[in-house]
């Protein structure tokens, strides 16, 4: 058997408003959570009582992904502020009487 090997490169990863959307799904697993509440006997005779509480964990984890991505999107944040003040930063020094180097 031959080994399989692609034939295109991988594509970049889409970049888009993460924050904005692991926000949004944290929100709708705590509006679902809030809304199956009411019916929670209901769910409980039926066997379905699981349904509720994987609505809080969505929420929970969701809460996870905030944070995580609020981190990452920092993280990236810095390391693009960096690349574009190490260019500057390099551009006015030379070697010359650069103290420590031996010319």
């Amino acid at each position: 058997m031959a080994k399989w090997t692609p034939k295109h490169e991988a594509p970049e990863p889409l970049e888009g408003p993460v924050v904005a959307t692991i926000t949004g799904g944290t929100i709708l697993w705590f509006v679902l959570f809030l809304v199956q509440l009411p019916f929670y006997g209901w769910f409980d005779d039926h066997g379905h009582l699981w349904w509720v509480w994987t609505c809080l964990a969505g929420a929970g984890l969701g809460l996870i992904g905030i944070w995580y991505v609020r981190g990452r999107d920092a993280a990236i944040k810095r390391a693009v502020a960096a690349a574009a003040a190490a260019p500057e930063a390099d551009s006015g020094s030379g070697s010359e009487g650069t103290p420590g180097t031996n010319a």
